[in-house]
């Protein structure tokens, strides 16, 4: 093996090793770190991984055909991201309204399997559908600079207060308030995620400027989504009484499955 072959091998491993113990102190450590932390995870070891070994890395799966990987993150009993495995900076980003774009949300939804199965080796209860919600923040309110869907568990108390919502009128937007934040919610139904919730807000936001200040969770609208549908749940920080992130309403400690 030639010195340069060697070197080049050695700098991979440190990178690597670097990469898995950012992994392992979790999101606050990656923002603190490198605001392309989670690309570079993604990029660097995650999608090599699965093309060259058909395993996902320090990741916990990868999709290549689907473009989108799974991390699970340390912050928290069960909490996974999808990160895409495209370079995607945010909610802002147009290529998330193209007609040929992947529904990222569909596969997060899919993807709350490996939040059960964490829940699970942790001998915690199961939950049901309106316990586990979907949140991306707001381009002022993120961490990183890549793309990447939180899939986690619902705080007890904002899935009550969005429980009243479980009987809206389909499709159309209803004014919530949980925290004295203000949102709106819309009642999606089931039984299948067939739409995009990043298409559904961009339909009264058009400009990628009113896209980046958009935070937007999703959570079943009762225990089963394929019979009660979803909620989607929408607020801004240039909204009155808005905020950039729903990050709140998820509880990390996950205290509704104990």
């Amino acid at each position: 093996m030639s010195n340069s072959i060697r070197r080049r091998s050695s700098m991979l491993a440190a990178c690597a090793a670097l990469l898995a113990a950012l992994v392992a102190a979790g999101c606050s450590v990656l923002a603190a770190a490198d605001p392309n932390a989670l690309w570079q995870i993604v990029n660097l070891d995650c999608v090599p991984a699965a093309r060259t070994k058909g395993k996902p890395g320090i990741c916990t799966s990868v999709d290549l055909p689907r473009r989108f990987a799974i991390l699970r993150d340390r912050q928290g009993v069960a909490q996974h991201l999808l990160i895409p495995t495209d370079r995607i900076s945010g909610v802002e980003s147009p290529l998330l309204l193209a007609p040929n774009a992947p529904n990222y949300w569909a596969d997060a939804w899919d993807a709350r399997r490996y939040v059960e199965a964490a829940l699970q080796k942790a001998q915690h209860a199961p939950l049901a559908d309106d316990q586990i919600g979907l949140e991306i923040n707001s381009a002022m309110r993120r961490s990183q600079e890549q793309l990447h869907i939180h899939i986690d568990c619902m705080r007890a108390d904002a899935a009550a207060a969005l429980a009243a919502h479980r009987s809206d009128p389909a499709r159309i937007w209803a004014a919530a308030m949980v925290d004295g934040i203000r949102y709106r919610v819309m009642r999606v139904p089931g039984p299948a995620f067939d739409f995009n919730p990043f298409d559904i807000v961009a339909r009264d936001e058009t400009s990628p400027d009113k896209m980046g200040g958009q935070t937007i969770l999703v959570t079943g609208a009762g225990p089963s989504a394929a019979q009660a549908g979803w909620l989607i749940v929408n607020s801004s920080s240039d909204t009155d009484g808005g905020t950039g992130s729903a990050e709140t309403l998820l509880d990390h400690r996950c205290g509704n499955a104990s």
